[in-house]
């Protein structure tokens, strides 16, 4: 099935479904919907990243540290987490994604989406979609950022990862 084609549930501010639609329709006309982000880590808790295709419907050919992707009509966020990291990383038999925090990611430009936020542990040896990634590696944080102003970054999953650095910024305070 063409991606355009895939059927998204449409929400409100608060994240409830008003609607549905096709996704290329809900990019084209800047329609709220939802999408998962997973940050998956190996046995040696080194990130996944990996430059998109030049064929994805958006943000082709940019650096992202997550997996992930829409949900489509009527599934869950965690079902959508668990579905887009297998997919993505090419494996199956993943743990399910642990749920971190959502945000309404908004553009300002007219895109906007209700985004949930997990993690993952992927011990299992990735083979990643050749529709969906480019090129991919495990790297530590550090190094990814070292990379922040020289690679060109999904500018969702930085939204995404500059939440998640404050969120577990939060979790050392609240435990400290």
């Amino acid at each position: 099935m063409n991606p355009a084609d895939e059927i998204l549930d449409i929400v409100d501010e608060h994240d409830r479904v008003i609607g549905q639609s096709p996704r290329g329709k809900a990019y084209a006309q800047g329609l709220r919907h939802r999408a998962v982000f997973i940050q998956a880590r190996d046995a040696h808790g080194r990130i996944f990243v990996h430059r998109r295709t030049p064929t994805k419907l958006v943000f082709p050919s940019l650096y992202d540290m997550f997996v992930g992707g829409v949900v489509g009509a009527g599934e869950s966020y965690d079902e959508a987490a668990l579905r887009e990291a297998e997919e993505e990383l090419g494996v199956e038999g993943l743990p399910h994604p642990t749920p971190l925090f959502k945000f309404l990611y908004d553009d300002g430009a007219g895109q906007t989406w209700w985004s949930a936020v997990y993690e993952v542990q992927c011990e299992l040896p990735v083979s990643p979609q050749v529709e969906e990634v480019a090129w991919h590696d495990f790297l530590e944080e550090k190094e990814i950022e070292q990379r922040l102003n020289d690679w060109e970054w999904v500018p969702d999953g930085m939204a995404a990862y500059a939440r998640l650095k404050e969120h577990r910024k939060d979790q050392t305070e609240t435990a400290g």
